[in-house]
Protein backbone atom coordinates (compact mmCIF):
# COMPACT_ATOMS: atom_id res chain seq x y z
CA UNK A 1 0.00 0.00 0.00
CA UNK A 2 2.69 2.66 1.24
CA UNK A 3 4.26 1.87 -2.58
CA UNK A 4 1.19 2.39 -3.85
CA UNK A 5 1.37 5.78 -2.43
CA UNK A 6 4.96 6.59 -2.83
CA UNK A 7 4.08 5.43 -6.72
CA UNK A 8 0.91 8.16 -6.52
CA UNK A 9 2.96 10.97 -5.17
CA UNK A 10 5.77 10.97 -7.41
CA UNK A 11 3.30 10.62 -10.98
CA UNK A 12 1.66 13.56 -9.44
CA UNK A 13 4.66 15.56 -8.90
CA UNK A 14 6.19 14.80 -12.44
CA UNK A 15 2.48 16.17 -13.69
CA UNK A 16 2.72 18.85 -11.24
CA UNK A 17 5.98 20.06 -12.71
CA UNK A 18 5.29 19.40 -16.39
CA UNK A 19 2.20 21.86 -16.23
CA UNK A 20 4.17 24.62 -14.90
CA UNK A 21 3.04 27.67 -16.58
CA UNK A 22 5.53 27.71 -19.34
CA UNK A 23 6.08 29.85 -22.67
CA UNK A 24 6.49 27.83 -26.15
CA UNK A 25 6.96 29.96 -29.52
CA UNK A 26 6.62 28.55 -33.06
CA UNK A 27 7.89 29.95 -35.94
CA UNK A 28 7.04 29.39 -39.37
CA UNK A 29 9.66 32.20 -41.31
CA UNK A 30 10.14 31.33 -45.42
CA UNK A 31 13.04 31.98 -46.68
CA UNK A 32 15.11 31.17 -43.10
CA UNK A 33 16.19 27.37 -43.44
CA UNK A 34 19.13 26.63 -40.91
CA UNK A 35 18.85 30.22 -39.51
CA UNK A 36 19.70 30.57 -36.12
CA UNK A 37 16.53 32.82 -34.49
CA UNK A 38 17.38 34.32 -31.26
CA UNK A 39 14.61 35.16 -28.65
CA UNK A 40 16.20 38.26 -25.96
CA UNK A 41 14.80 40.22 -23.76
CA UNK A 42 15.97 43.67 -21.95
CA UNK A 43 16.40 43.99 -18.24
CA UNK A 44 18.00 46.54 -16.74
CA UNK A 45 19.20 47.99 -19.54
CA UNK A 46 21.32 44.29 -20.30
CA UNK A 47 20.36 42.24 -23.26
CA UNK A 48 19.26 38.70 -22.03
CA UNK A 49 18.96 35.68 -24.19
CA UNK A 50 16.13 33.66 -23.39
CA UNK A 51 16.23 30.42 -25.68
CA UNK A 52 17.78 30.10 -29.47
CA UNK A 53 17.08 27.98 -32.25
CA UNK A 54 18.19 26.80 -35.94
CA UNK A 55 15.41 26.37 -38.12
CA UNK A 56 14.76 23.55 -40.70
CA UNK A 57 12.63 25.02 -43.99
CA UNK A 58 11.72 28.08 -42.07
CA UNK A 59 10.24 25.76 -38.73
CA UNK A 60 11.99 26.39 -35.15
CA UNK A 61 10.58 25.92 -31.59
CA UNK A 62 11.30 27.68 -28.17
CA UNK A 63 10.11 27.41 -24.99
CA UNK A 64 10.82 27.96 -21.36
CA UNK A 65 8.86 30.26 -18.70
CA UNK A 66 8.67 33.34 -17.66
CA UNK A 67 7.07 35.61 -14.22
CA UNK A 68 5.16 37.81 -16.02
CA UNK A 69 4.35 39.16 -19.84
CA UNK A 70 6.96 41.59 -21.18
CA UNK A 71 8.18 42.44 -24.78
CA UNK A 72 10.92 40.31 -26.11
CA UNK A 73 12.85 40.79 -29.23
CA UNK A 74 12.96 37.64 -31.89
CA UNK A 75 16.13 38.37 -33.85
CA UNK A 76 17.73 36.18 -37.25
CA UNK A 77 21.03 36.09 -36.56
CA UNK A 78 23.73 37.64 -39.26
CA UNK A 79 20.68 40.00 -39.93
CA UNK A 80 19.11 42.92 -39.53
CA UNK A 81 15.79 42.04 -39.51
CA UNK A 82 13.56 41.04 -35.71
CA UNK A 83 10.18 40.96 -34.80
CA UNK A 84 9.25 42.81 -30.97
CA UNK A 85 6.28 41.16 -29.46
CA UNK A 86 4.64 40.60 -25.60
CA UNK A 87 5.79 37.07 -24.47
CA UNK A 88 3.69 34.82 -21.83
CA UNK A 89 3.43 31.76 -20.99
CA UNK A 90 1.39 30.40 -23.28
CA UNK A 91 1.93 28.71 -26.88
CA UNK A 92 2.72 31.62 -29.20
CA UNK A 93 2.52 31.04 -33.39
CA UNK A 94 5.34 33.30 -35.61
CA UNK A 95 4.30 33.16 -39.11
CA UNK A 96 6.12 35.91 -41.68
CA UNK A 97 9.25 36.14 -43.98
CA UNK A 98 13.02 36.62 -43.17
CA UNK A 99 13.11 39.43 -45.41
CA UNK A 100 9.75 41.72 -43.46
CA UNK A 101 10.14 39.42 -40.02
CA UNK A 102 9.03 42.59 -38.67
CA UNK A 103 5.96 42.56 -39.83
CA UNK A 104 5.18 38.64 -39.02
CA UNK A 105 1.61 37.33 -37.43
CA UNK A 106 1.89 36.83 -33.92
CA UNK A 107 -0.81 35.09 -32.68
CA UNK A 108 -1.30 32.98 -29.46
CA UNK A 109 -0.96 35.83 -26.80
CA UNK A 110 -3.10 37.76 -25.30
CA UNK A 111 -1.35 40.71 -23.61
CA UNK A 112 0.25 41.55 -27.35
CA UNK A 113 -3.26 41.23 -28.79
CA UNK A 114 -4.48 44.24 -26.35
CA UNK A 115 -0.59 45.37 -27.66
CA UNK A 116 -1.85 45.37 -31.50
CA UNK A 117 -5.39 46.89 -30.58
CA UNK A 118 -3.82 49.77 -29.41
CA UNK A 119 -1.05 50.16 -32.03
CA UNK A 120 -4.02 49.42 -34.33
CA UNK A 121 -6.03 52.76 -32.96
CA UNK A 122 -2.77 55.41 -33.33
CA UNK A 123 -2.39 53.65 -36.57
CA UNK A 124 -3.79 56.35 -38.85
CA UNK A 125 -3.20 59.22 -36.80
CA UNK A 126 0.97 58.25 -36.60
CA UNK A 127 0.81 58.08 -40.44
CA UNK A 128 -1.34 61.62 -40.78
CA UNK A 129 1.21 62.84 -38.06
CA UNK A 130 4.74 61.46 -40.43
CA UNK A 131 3.30 62.89 -43.47
CA UNK A 132 2.81 66.40 -41.79
CA UNK A 133 6.01 66.10 -40.34
CA UNK A 134 7.57 65.75 -44.20
CA UNK A 135 5.68 68.78 -45.16
CA UNK A 136 7.19 70.63 -41.70
CA UNK A 137 10.73 69.35 -43.25
CA UNK A 138 10.00 71.30 -46.65
CA UNK A 139 8.87 74.27 -44.99
CA UNK A 140 11.46 74.97 -42.41
CA UNK A 141 13.81 74.41 -45.53
CA UNK A 142 12.46 77.19 -47.62
CA UNK A 143 11.79 79.50 -44.53
CA UNK A 144 8.52 79.66 -45.04
CA UNK A 145 7.60 80.39 -41.27
CA UNK A 146 4.00 81.43 -42.18
CA UNK A 147 3.93 77.42 -43.16
CA UNK A 148 6.00 76.08 -40.58
CA UNK A 149 4.22 77.81 -37.45
CA UNK A 150 0.51 76.01 -39.14
CA UNK A 151 1.87 72.44 -39.88
CA UNK A 152 3.89 72.90 -35.76
CA UNK A 153 0.65 73.64 -34.62
CA UNK A 154 -0.98 70.38 -36.45
CA UNK A 155 1.78 68.33 -35.40
CA UNK A 156 1.00 69.30 -31.65
CA UNK A 157 -2.45 68.67 -31.80
CA UNK A 158 -1.98 65.23 -33.35
CA UNK A 159 0.75 64.97 -30.88
CA UNK A 160 -1.91 65.13 -28.10
CA UNK A 161 -4.54 62.99 -30.05
CA UNK A 162 -1.88 59.91 -29.80
CA UNK A 163 -1.00 60.60 -26.06
CA UNK A 164 -4.95 60.70 -25.75
CA UNK A 165 -4.91 57.05 -26.85
CA UNK A 166 -2.38 55.99 -24.44
CA UNK A 167 -3.57 57.77 -21.32
CA UNK A 168 -7.09 55.70 -22.24
CA UNK A 169 -5.39 52.74 -22.79
CA UNK A 170 -3.77 53.00 -19.37
CA UNK A 171 -6.87 54.58 -17.37
CA UNK A 172 -8.77 51.36 -19.01
CA UNK A 173 -6.59 48.58 -18.87
CA UNK A 174 -4.92 48.33 -15.13
CA UNK A 175 -4.98 44.43 -15.11
CA UNK A 176 -2.61 44.92 -18.77
CA UNK A 177 0.72 44.25 -18.61
CA UNK A 178 0.91 46.43 -21.55
CA UNK A 179 0.12 49.54 -19.25
CA UNK A 180 3.54 49.21 -17.50
CA UNK A 181 5.84 49.94 -20.87
CA UNK A 182 3.33 52.99 -21.85
CA UNK A 183 2.85 54.30 -18.60
CA UNK A 184 6.76 54.51 -18.66
CA UNK A 185 6.90 56.54 -21.92
CA UNK A 186 4.31 58.66 -21.05
CA UNK A 187 5.98 59.39 -17.45
CA UNK A 188 8.33 61.74 -19.27
CA UNK A 189 5.89 64.46 -19.53
CA UNK A 190 4.15 63.60 -15.85
CA UNK A 191 4.46 65.25 -12.76
CA UNK A 192 5.22 62.95 -10.14
CA UNK A 193 1.52 63.05 -8.65
CA UNK A 194 0.26 61.86 -11.74
CA UNK A 195 2.45 59.01 -11.73
CA UNK A 196 2.00 57.91 -8.40
CA UNK A 197 -1.53 58.29 -9.11
CA UNK A 198 -1.89 56.10 -12.51
CA UNK A 199 0.39 53.77 -10.30
CA UNK A 200 -2.40 53.59 -7.54
CA UNK A 201 -4.80 52.71 -10.42
CA UNK A 202 -3.14 49.52 -11.33
CA UNK A 203 -3.96 45.95 -10.52
CA UNK A 204 -1.67 44.66 -7.79
CA UNK A 205 -0.32 41.67 -10.25
CA UNK A 206 1.15 44.67 -12.55
CA UNK A 207 1.99 46.83 -9.99
CA UNK A 208 4.58 44.87 -8.78
CA UNK A 209 6.51 44.29 -12.63
CA UNK A 210 10.26 46.25 -12.41
CA UNK A 211 8.91 48.82 -14.52
CA UNK A 212 6.24 50.17 -12.29
CA UNK A 213 9.14 49.84 -9.11
CA UNK A 214 11.35 51.92 -11.43
CA UNK A 215 8.51 54.37 -11.89
CA UNK A 216 7.69 54.74 -8.12
CA UNK A 217 11.45 55.51 -7.22
CA UNK A 218 11.54 57.97 -9.77
CA UNK A 219 8.05 59.74 -8.59
CA UNK A 220 10.01 59.92 -5.22
CA UNK A 221 13.03 61.94 -6.95
CA UNK A 222 10.54 63.64 -8.94
CA UNK A 223 9.26 64.96 -5.31
CA UNK A 224 12.91 65.71 -4.21
CA UNK A 225 13.21 68.44 -6.81
CA UNK A 226 9.86 69.73 -7.05
CA UNK A 227 9.08 73.25 -6.42
CA UNK A 228 9.26 74.62 -3.12
CA UNK A 229 12.05 72.12 -2.06
CA UNK A 230 15.35 72.94 -1.12
CA UNK A 231 17.62 72.07 -4.65
CA UNK A 232 19.87 68.97 -3.58
CA UNK A 233 23.76 69.66 -3.66
CA UNK A 234 25.86 67.82 -6.15
CA UNK A 235 29.57 68.25 -7.44
CA UNK A 236 31.10 67.83 -10.64
CA UNK A 237 34.17 68.32 -12.88
CA UNK A 238 34.08 71.52 -15.17
CA UNK A 239 35.94 71.51 -18.81
CA UNK A 240 39.50 71.76 -16.93
CA UNK A 241 38.53 68.80 -14.89
CA UNK A 242 38.10 70.54 -11.79
CA UNK A 243 35.08 69.76 -9.53
CA UNK A 244 32.82 72.45 -9.10
CA UNK A 245 29.59 72.20 -6.79
CA UNK A 246 26.24 73.19 -7.13
CA UNK A 247 26.73 74.98 -3.48
CA UNK A 248 29.43 76.85 -4.45
CA UNK A 249 26.92 78.40 -7.45
CA UNK A 250 24.17 79.32 -4.93
CA UNK A 251 23.76 82.48 -3.78
CA UNK A 252 22.71 84.66 -6.66
CA UNK A 253 19.69 86.37 -6.95
CA UNK A 254 18.47 83.47 -9.94
CA UNK A 255 20.37 80.51 -10.80
CA UNK A 256 19.68 77.79 -13.67
CA UNK A 257 20.33 74.60 -13.41
CA UNK A 258 20.11 73.45 -17.18
CA UNK A 259 20.61 70.00 -18.42
CA UNK A 260 21.57 69.57 -22.12
CA UNK A 261 23.81 67.89 -24.04
CA UNK A 262 25.88 68.54 -27.73
CA UNK A 263 24.02 65.43 -29.25
CA UNK A 264 20.23 67.09 -28.31
CA UNK A 265 19.20 68.74 -31.14
CA UNK A 266 16.03 70.63 -29.16
CA UNK A 267 18.92 71.83 -26.32
CA UNK A 268 20.96 73.27 -29.19
CA UNK A 269 17.84 74.76 -30.47
CA UNK A 270 16.91 76.52 -26.84
CA UNK A 271 20.30 77.57 -25.92
CA UNK A 272 20.03 81.20 -28.14
CA UNK A 273 16.97 81.62 -26.06
CA UNK A 274 19.53 80.77 -22.49
CA UNK A 275 21.96 83.06 -23.96
CA UNK A 276 19.64 86.09 -24.77
CA UNK A 277 17.96 85.66 -21.10
CA UNK A 278 21.95 85.34 -19.68
CA UNK A 279 22.93 88.59 -21.58
CA UNK A 280 20.06 90.74 -20.48
CA UNK A 281 20.07 89.59 -16.74
CA UNK A 282 23.69 88.66 -15.61
CA UNK A 283 24.32 91.73 -14.08
CA UNK A 284 20.89 91.97 -12.24
CA UNK A 285 21.96 88.57 -10.63
CA UNK A 286 20.86 86.11 -13.08
CA UNK A 287 23.40 82.84 -14.02
CA UNK A 288 23.62 79.59 -15.12
CA UNK A 289 24.96 76.46 -14.31
CA UNK A 290 25.33 73.80 -17.27
CA UNK A 291 25.29 70.26 -16.40
CA UNK A 292 25.81 68.10 -19.72
CA UNK A 293 24.46 64.73 -20.32
CA UNK A 294 27.61 64.28 -23.05
CA UNK A 295 30.36 61.66 -23.67
CA UNK A 296 32.69 62.98 -25.68
CA UNK A 297 34.59 66.09 -24.09
CA UNK A 298 35.69 67.48 -27.19
CA UNK A 299 31.91 67.45 -28.52
CA UNK A 300 30.54 69.13 -25.65
CA UNK A 301 33.45 71.67 -25.18
CA UNK A 302 32.73 72.74 -29.02
CA UNK A 303 28.97 73.01 -28.22
CA UNK A 304 30.04 75.51 -25.32
CA UNK A 305 32.15 77.32 -27.36
CA UNK A 306 30.28 77.45 -30.27
CA UNK A 307 27.05 78.21 -28.99
CA UNK A 308 28.41 81.07 -26.85
CA UNK A 309 27.56 79.46 -23.38
CA UNK A 310 29.93 81.42 -21.48
CA UNK A 311 28.55 80.38 -17.78
CA UNK A 312 29.96 77.53 -15.63
CA UNK A 313 29.61 74.11 -17.33
CA UNK A 314 30.16 70.28 -15.56
CA UNK A 315 29.79 66.93 -16.68
CA UNK A 316 30.83 63.39 -15.60
CA UNK A 317 30.43 62.47 -19.36
CA UNK A 318 28.33 59.84 -18.00
CA UNK A 319 25.51 60.27 -20.97
CA UNK A 320 22.14 59.28 -19.11
CA UNK A 321 23.81 57.78 -16.55
CA UNK A 322 24.92 61.23 -15.31
CA UNK A 323 25.10 61.18 -11.31
CA UNK A 324 23.37 64.99 -11.32
CA UNK A 325 20.98 64.05 -13.82
CA UNK A 326 19.65 60.93 -11.64
CA UNK A 327 19.81 62.49 -8.58
CA UNK A 328 17.50 65.25 -10.22
CA UNK A 329 15.20 62.64 -12.15
CA UNK A 330 15.88 63.93 -15.53
CA UNK A 331 14.85 61.67 -18.25
CA UNK A 332 14.53 64.06 -21.01
CA UNK A 333 16.37 66.99 -21.86
CA UNK A 334 16.51 69.83 -21.90
CA UNK A 335 15.40 70.44 -18.73
CA UNK A 336 15.70 73.16 -16.04
CA UNK A 337 15.54 74.38 -12.53
CA UNK A 338 15.58 77.98 -11.72
CA UNK A 339 16.84 78.36 -8.20
CA UNK A 340 16.57 81.63 -5.97
CA UNK A 341 19.39 82.74 -3.71
CA UNK A 342 18.64 80.41 -0.97
CA UNK A 343 18.97 77.01 -3.40
CA UNK A 344 14.72 76.81 -3.37
CA UNK A 345 13.38 75.53 -6.47
CA UNK A 346 11.14 78.05 -8.07
CA UNK A 347 10.04 77.51 -10.96
CA UNK A 348 10.89 73.87 -13.68
CA UNK A 349 11.44 73.34 -17.39
CA UNK A 350 11.21 76.94 -18.38
CA UNK A 351 11.92 77.54 -21.92
CA UNK A 352 11.84 80.37 -24.92
CA UNK A 353 9.66 83.49 -23.89
CA UNK A 354 8.05 81.21 -20.60
CA UNK A 355 11.77 81.66 -19.62
CA UNK A 356 12.51 85.70 -20.37
CA UNK A 357 9.04 86.43 -18.77
CA UNK A 358 9.91 84.57 -15.62
CA UNK A 359 13.40 86.14 -14.55
CA UNK A 360 11.96 89.61 -15.97
CA UNK A 361 9.25 89.13 -13.44
CA UNK A 362 11.47 88.69 -10.27
CA UNK A 363 14.73 90.80 -11.80
CA UNK A 364 13.10 93.03 -14.55
CA UNK A 365 12.60 96.22 -12.31
CA UNK A 366 15.56 95.25 -9.69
Amino acid sequence: MKRIIYLFVSVALMVACTSEPHFVVKGNIEGSDSVTFMLLSRESGKIVSLDSAISDKGIFKMSGTIEYPYMVFLIASNTMNRAQFFLENSEITITGKLDSLSDAKISGSKTQDEYQSLIDAKKTLGNKFMSIMDEFQVARQENNSEKVAQLQKELIDLENEINQIDKDFVKNNPSSYVTPSILASMSLGMEANEIEAAINALDISVAKVPVIQELKTKASAMKAVSVGQKAPDFTSNDVNGNPVSLSSKIGTKLLLVDFWAAWCGPCRGENPNVVKVYNEFHKKGFDVFGVSLDREKEEWVKAIADDKLTWTHVSDLQYWNSAAAKLYAVNLIPANFLLDETGTIIARNLRGDDLFNKINEVLGKK
